[in-house]
């Protein structure tokens, strides 16, 4: 009971030191506004990391989705399919354009929209699907795939939890025709605000550019490539300043250390809590074997929402703070009125309430994850 004034927060905001030093290089640099040298340098380092086509940093995961739905040109009364189980802006996204989110249900095991009920969802308004890929552990994109290639559809990945993780060796994020990394403070790399459009392919690339510049082609004027730029489209502004890529860029220079150290706290995590999994009292994320995920959260599921409420307050009370996740959107008052869950709602609801995450951050210690174990275990006995 003695650690109230010393809580373990959930999270804390990833910080390698030269952070600072590469911002004040940027403000050296006189080059503060969007795609300076060290937005330039991070986006070469996600194409290098991935093997996506391209890449353009954005000032949120929100906006690099948006980005996506105006690429996807989704027009008023479009249909996009995805799980009811994630944060809003994978649904703003498109229904800022005027299309209906179609919610289907989740899979128990990884939380992640269930493949297997998606086809079923798909009607001649259909225009994407919108897989998101739970705590960095991959959809089941062979499927998927499949589906939109027989029905003519376009991808768009949520991979806002993702970012150094693959499904089947290959980078979450460049399976889709576009894919959104998030760099909140909250992700295993951060800007503050932040995130990134992958792009598969790279003829979209030009149109994207436009979007992202006010709908100009300044991009290209400053490659020299025309002699002034003009208004070529409608778009906005999606550039995040350079001083907040400097400070992404010095987490990427560490990106595997960072993700190595995470995965650390999570093997842990997993070894000290298996005894209660293996008595029945909690479940365990399940990472299936062709997923290698990063470590992004770890989370256990309570028997029910009112069980995981008295494990929230014990665990305040002894310091720790844990947290549970979204509600699901088609609850919400803007899923009513922006959409529908086709289909029966068997494990999104459930599922929801009982799932509890555990702090996860770069500079957890082990210390900090046998404590906080060990008030789960007495929580349990």
């Amino acid at each position: 009971m003695g650690r109230k004034s010393n809580m373990i927060n959930f999270n804390v905001p990833p910080y390698t030191g030269k952070e600072i030093e590469y911002m004040k290089e940027a403000v050296q640099n006189q080059k503060i506004c969007g795609d300076g040298p060290f937005t330039k340098k991070c986006s070469e380092w996600i194409e290098a990391k991935t093997g996506t086509a391209k890449c353009l940093l954005t000032t949120s995961c929100t906006h690099a989705t948006e980005l996506a739905a105006l690429l996807a040109d989704i027009k008023e009364g479009d249909e996009v399919i995805l799980p009811s189980y994630t944060f809003v802006s994978t649904a703003d996204a498109f229904v800022l354009r005027g299309a209906k989110a179609v919610f289907v249900d989740i899979r128990p095991d990884t939380m992640n929209i269930d493949e297997t009920l998606i086809e079923d969802a798909v009607t001649d308004k259909t225009r994407v699907i919108a897989p998101v890929h739970y705590a960095g552990v991959g959809c089941e994109m062979d499927v998927i795939m499949d589906i939109a290639d027989r029905h003519h559809l376009m991808v768009v990945e949520d991979a806002a939890q993702a970012i150094m993780a693959s499904y089947k060796g290959k980078a979450l994020g460049t399976f889709g025709d576009f894919g959104c990394f998030s760099f909140h403070e909250t992700k295993n790399f951060s800007m503050g605000e932040g995130g990134a459009l992958l792009i598969r392919d790279k003829r979209y690339v030009e149109k994207a550019e436009i979007f992202r510049e006010k709908g100009t082609d300044r991009s290209k004027y400053f490659r020299g490539e025309v002699d002034k730029y003009r208004w070529q489209d409608y778009g906005s502004s999606y550039l995040p300043s350079d001083m907040n890529a400097a400070y992404l860029y010095a987490q990427l220079e560490l990106a595997d250390e960072i993700t190595q150290a995470r995965m650390n706290r999570w093997n842990q995590y997993r070894e000290l809590l298996t005894p209660l999994a293996d008595e029945g009292r909690i479940e365990l994320p399940y990472i299936p074997p062709h997923c290698k995920h990063n470590a992004h959260m770890f989370y256990i599921k309570t028997k029910d929402m009112e069980e995981r409420t008295r494990l929230d307050a014990f665990l305040k009370e002894r310091g720790v703070h844990a947290v549970f996740h979204y509600i699901p959107l088609h609850s919400a008052p803007a899923g009513r009125k922006y959409g529908r869950f086709h289909g029966e709602d068997r494990y999104t609801t459930r599922e929801s309430e009982r799932l509890f995450r555990l702090p996860m951050f770069y500079t957890l210690t082990e210390d900090e994850v046998t404590y906080i174990t060990d008030q789960v275990k007495a929580f349990y006995r």
